[in-house]
């Protein structure tokens, strides 16, 4: 599905959505696959996809969402906060969860704003937020986002 997903996100987004540095971290790095998913209509055409990468913040690991995408033949359907959801209730052995977003629509898949993490520039800080999926695991954790490194 690589390059069909890689079409709907050139649709949903901006051009030049690779030179953010979200995509950076991504760089020689496989997503997740077990949360990593596309949805289809009845047709079976490609209808929304998530993605998530692992990365580590302090030598701490975390998951970093996105991108997550809806075709807009879909949108309004809750398909986005179905893959948001699911995805996050398959994210066994992970704590923490992150993306580069807007609040106001991730704050109701219990995303915050993260104080002392720092995305490569040049991220808006205030478009950083987490989501523990362990309690406290945001808890103290400040430093650089970089990227996974295979132990």
């Amino acid at each position: 599905d690589w390059w069909e997903v890689e079409a709907l996100y050139d649709l949903c987004f901006a051009p030049g959505r690779t030179a953010l540095s979200s995509y950076r971290l991504r760089d020689g790095t496989d997503p997740v696959a077990d949360l990593s998913r596309v949805a289809r209509d009845a047709d079976g055409t490609l209808a929304g996809a998530i993605r998530f990468w692992p990365v580590t913040i302090d030598d701490l690991p975390a998951l970093l969402l996105g991108p997550v995408a809806v075709h807009p033949t879909h949108q309004g359907e809750g398909l986005g906060r179905f893959l948001i959801e699911s995805a996050l209730d398959r994210a066994h052995g992970w704590e923490r969860a992150m993306l580069v977003g807007d609040a106001p629509y991730y704050g109701k898949f219990g995303f915050s704003k993260l104080h002392g993490v720092r995305m490569p520039p040049p991220t808006n800080p205030e478009r950083v937020l987490g989501r523990a999926l362990a309690s406290g695991a945001w808890d103290d954790v400040t430093g650089d986002v970089t990227r996974w490194q295979e132990s």
